[in-house]
């Protein structure tokens, strides 16, 4: 008899345990279901795991024809940020940024400025003035403001001068800017940028549809005119940042000189020197664009020459309150057009 007790008891226990096992596995089993579905857990191994899914995904973009992001927009109904193929009119086919976001979407890459060092004068890495000195021999510089040299890459746009074929070959109708921090990645382009603006009539029709044809018409060389020679101000609509915040991001004295709300091309200096862009801002007073504006040729005053021409002129000790804040100094200036 008491043999038959125990013998009953074991088995009660076994399948109590059974049972409460098979309740634990389905929770578990819930859980890692959980898991898979929202990504909630991240473990060293899913941060290295490879999403062969989203990898596919924009790998397929390759198979695009077309020569701007606005055309991928409208012909493919690609709405999302991110890095896309385009192809030129001749059949290059070459990778660039879209701004699938700002403004409706449609927004090409096809260049940056990058200062690599505020302390050279147009020496290696000034593209967008020159890297060959400062040079009376050569008033446009490297020339890359109105050339078909291309340089850099988009994902390295925010550590390195860039310019695609896009930069010609595109014709456009409006441009936008963008303020990003030096080496951000490119995911985190739109929400790290100090500024984003652009233009919505259509200026780039008057000039081209593009930089490269504008500048053709607006030289960036040693001027022989006066300084309010300089080329159209267009204005912008701000997506990032505002006037005041425009503002407050260059020294005092240059304050007085501008007014935020604009674009302007080809501004020229009391030492008759053109600057390529004034972005953000529009000369009313004073010609000491240097301070503000980017970009150039290849003679400059001493002092002055390089892609952001005289931004930390503070440090020379000739004169205070000219050189720009640090945030605008250490930012890629992005262009894009639509």
């Amino acid at each position: 008899m008491l043999n038959h007790m125990l013998l009953f008891l074991v088995v009660l226990v076994s399948v109590e345990h059974a049972a409460f096992a098979a309740a634990a596995l389905e929770i578990v089993n819930e859980e890692l279901t959980h898991i898979e579905a929202t990504g909630d857990v991240e473990t060293p191994q899913n941060l290295t795991r490879t999403n062969f899914i989203h990898l596919e995904r924009l790998s397929n973009r390759s198979r695009y024809v077309a020569r701007s992001c606005k055309e991928i927009r409208d012909r493919y109904n690609e709405h999302e940020d991110g890095l896309y193929y385009l192809t030129t009119a001749n059949g290059m086919v070459y990778q660039t940024f879209c701004d699938m976001t700002t403004a409706g979407g449609g927004w090409t890459l096809v260049a940056s400025v990058h200062e690599n060092s505020i302390y050279g004068r147009c020496t290696v890495g000034d593209r967008w003035s020159s890297q060959q000195g400062n040079n009376a021999n050569l008033p446009d510089g490297d020339g890359n403001w109105s050339n078909r040299n291309t340089f850099g890459t988009a994902e390295g746009a925010t550590s390195d001068d860039f310019k695609n074929p896009g930069y010609y070959d595109i014709v456009g109708e409006d441009m936008s800017v963008w303020h990003v921090p030096n080496n951000f990645p490119l995911d985190h382009w739109n929400l790290a940028a100090i500024l984003r603006y652009h233009t919505n009539n259509r200026f780039l029709r008057l000039y081209g549809g593009n930089l490269f044809q504008l500048f053709k018409q607006y030289p960036v060389r040693y001027n022989i005119g006066s300084c309010s020679n300089r080329g159209p101000a267009v204005p912008i609509v701000y997506d990032h940042g505002d006037r005041e915040s425009t503002r407050m991001l260059y020294g005092p004295n240059p304050r007085r000189e501008f007014e935020p709300g604009f674009i302007t091309f080809r501004a020229i200096n009391n030492e008759r020197a053109a600057m390529a862009i004034c972005s953000g801002v529009k000369p009313i007073t004073g010609c000491n664009t240097e301070h503000y504006c980017i970009g150039g040729g290849g003679y400059f005053y001493p002092d002055q020459c390089g892609d952001f021409p005289s931004f930390h002129y503070d440090r020379m000790g000739r004169g205070q309150g000219w050189s720009a804040s640090k945030e605008i100094t250490e930012s890629a200036v992005l262009l894009f057009y639509c």
